[in-house]
């Protein structure tokens, strides 16, 4: 692997690379690119490890994060988020191939960028004609918010991750117009994705934030859109644990998803991990 670059695009969106010239628009060889909405808090080691995987396959990558004040004030944070990465993807028109790698609450920030296009089909089009796959891990469905974010805020202290909980119960109840409704608005606009390439989804029996249930309707009702969907369902793993406690079922799937798609460029870094 070349030694990486990077920069931010802004606070919240960082572009990541192996070339040398990670500013550069119009490359002569493109290569593809992978956008990564994080998890919230996500530790930068515990994301290189996934990122690695497609580093090796020759991605350069647009790393998206948000903070909980951002998830829970949107207007000001996520939404703002959103629209910055619609701007960079439609500037970037050299990235011909986009694939999306959704954890957790990024599958709530995804809603939001398909808001955002619905509002401005001509100017945004393309950039959803460019998305050629999609994966989702551990995704969380409205009703998950505010047990995934205390859980990411206190990882270790349950006595305050249920004070958060308890909050952000009041304040969904309560700032529908500035919170609720957006939240509401990007999980319609997931369900009933602009987006119809494959998708593959990961998902544990005993992840009580991105539960078996609410993925699985995603699932089903992208089925009924035409999408081609993929499902790995694992027996324990926990939210976003799903690649570190089974690594190699994890990376198998990764990459007969991405052998499907005709994006595997170095079958034998994929067959080390296996």
């Amino acid at each position: 692997m070349c030694k990486l670059s990077s920069y931010h695009v802004t606070k919240n969106i960082e572009h990541i690379s192996q070339s040398d010239e990670v500013e550069t628009c119009n490359a002569e060889e493109s290569r593809p690119l992978l956008v990564v909405f994080s998890w919230l808090l996500a530790n930068r080691r515990h994301l290189m490890k996934y990122m690695n995987l497609y580093l090796e396959q020759d991605f350069d990558i647009l790393l998206v994060s948000v903070t909980p004040w951002q998830l829970m004030w949107p207007v000001k944070g996520s939404r703002l988020v959103a629209a910055d990465l619609l701007e960079f993807l439609t500037q970037q028109q050299n990235y011909q191939q986009i694939l999306l790698h959704g954890f957790s609450v990024g599958g709530y920030m995804w809603g939001e960028v398909l808001d955002l296009v619905q509002s401005n089909h001509q100017k945004y089009n393309n950039v959803i004609d460019r998305i050629v796959g999609q994966v989702w891990d551990s995704l969380v469905y409205v009703t998950g918010i505010p047990l995934g974010i205390p859980r990411a805020v206190f990882p270790r202290n349950e006595m305050l991750q249920n004070m958060l909980q308890k909050y952000l119960e009041y304040h969904l109840k309560t700032f529908h117009k500035q919170s609720t409704q957006y939240y509401i608005r990007s999980s319609q606009m997931f369900h009933t994705n602009l987006v119809h390439t494959p998708a593959l989804f990961f998902v544990s029996k005993t992840d009580p934030v991105g539960t078996v249930i609410h993925n699985m309707r995603v699932r089903d009702q992208w089925d009924t859109l035409g999408v081609k969907t993929y499902v790995k369902i694992f027996e324990k793993s926990p939210h976003v644990g799903h690649y570190p406690m089974y690594p190699k079922e994890y990376v198998a799937e990764l990459y007969a998803f991405l052998n499907k798609l005709s994006l595997v460029q170095n079958e034998e870094k994929m067959r080390a991990h296996l």
